[in-house]
């Protein structure tokens, strides 16, 4: 079986590991640990019986809970099955322009997307320096004002006005780019798409979401997934915040139906469940901290600040080998950066997880470096 590319891959680890998928302890994939919620059992329970019929193509009414949830009107609302379907719309529509700015390293899918239509992508890598330090990524804080100066020098060298294509917090750094550093961008380029995969994971007072701003520039689309934060990535469900011209042409594009009956059922249930949204931000910071000194008590480990759900490490020793040791020792899956070149062997990624969970990735991590 191949070396996976994204996390989560249960049945690649437990061959390597030598156990059933459900024995493996998980920490690849940026994944809540608290859910799926019980609204979304609820939801889906009660409209099992729906499955003889179509779905309704125009998702009015899972277009409506979400645009509540976000103040905004249904028509800038587009569902889509996960938010890697958007994706590739998105992808096709910045191939239509001249360049495409992506920070690097970047979720390998943004170099897929834009590559299947043939779009000129420009590289501008948030390594700063020699010692490999991130921009804007300081010791206290990973919201910073400055970690978007890497666009700078490839602007003053664009000819014709471009894409960018970002997400916030990045991964896999988990840095928050903080919304007045992303706005001067939107007045320089002919479409801006921001990925806000994880930005649910900070309480609404800490979010340096753009969706206050969509309506004020039509070249702006927002990408969402409400299958991380919901812990649902079986069912694939995320949606676009975009002018309706915009989301009227990409539904032309694709199939009438991408997203199934349960999956908008249970959309429109977890955009109302205040109760879980409020037990995962009072859960994350502490957890997030808790794993976060765990790591850096590790010789040769030195974990990145995040405001994500998730902690990139650099590590003194080797990435891959140390994920085959967590695997075959004591059955932890961890995420290797392989498939970032500009982060190679040299770094992992781990999800934050339950307390206990991170205690037990520690302890592995301790055993296994010692």
């Amino acid at each position: 079986m191949n070396q996976p590319k994204h996390g989560g891959n249960l049945a690649w680890a437990a061959t390597l590991a030598g156990c059933p998928p459900s024995s493996i302890l998980d920490f690849s994939a940026s994944i809540s640990p608290l859910g799926p919620p019980p609204s979304v059992n609820a939801a889906i329970h009660s409209h099992l019986g729906e499955l003889r019929n179509y779905p309704d193509p125009s998702y009015y009414s899972l277009r409506s809970q979400l645009g509540q949830a976000c103040s905004l009107p249904p028509e800038w609302i587009l569902p889509g099955n996960g938010a890697a379907e958007l994706l590739t719309w998105a992808g096709y529509s910045l191939s239509t322009l001249p360049t495409t700015f992506l920070l690097t390293p970047a979720f390998g899918d943004y170099r897929r997307c834009l590559q299947t239509f043939g779009a000129t992508v420009v590289d501008c890598p948030l390594l700063g320096d020699e010692e490999g330090e991130f921009l804007g990524v300081g010791e206290a804080t990973a919201k910073t004002p400055s970690g978007l100066d890497c666009l700078i020098p490839k602007l003053q060298q664009q000819k014709a006005p471009g894409g960018l294509l970002l997400n916030n917090p990045h991964n896999p750094t988990g840095q928050l780019f903080s919304k007045t550093e992303i706005l001067p961008y939107l007045e320089h380029f002919a479409l801006v798409v921001v990925d806000e995969a994880f930005m649910d994971f900070l309480p609404p007072e800490d979010q340096e979401s753009l969706i206050t701003v969509v309506q004020d520039y039509p070249n702006l689309v927002i990408l969402r997934s409400l299958t991380k934060f919901y812990s649902m990535p079986g069912l694939r469900l995320g949606y676009a915040i975009a002018h309706p011209d915009c989301l009227q042409q990409w539904q032309q594009w694709r199939d009438p139906w991408p997203v199934n009956i349960l999956a908008a059922a249970v959309g429109e249930a977890v955009v109302q469940d205040i109760a879980f949204q409020q037990q995962t931000w009072a859960w994350l910071p502490t957890a997030r901290s808790q794993l976060f000194d765990g790591l850096a008590g590790i010789p040769g480990l030195q974990p990145l600040p995040s405001a994500a759900n998730f902690l990139l490490v650099r590590s003194q020793h080797s990435c891959s080998q140390l994920q085959q040791d967590l695997l075959t020792r004591h059955r932890i899956l961890i995420r290797d950066c392989l498939s970032f070149p500009e982060l190679g062997d040299a770094y992992f990624r781990v999800a934050v997880r339950l307390p206990e969970e991170n205690q037990r990735l520690i302890a592995a991590l301790t055993d296994i470096l010692s």
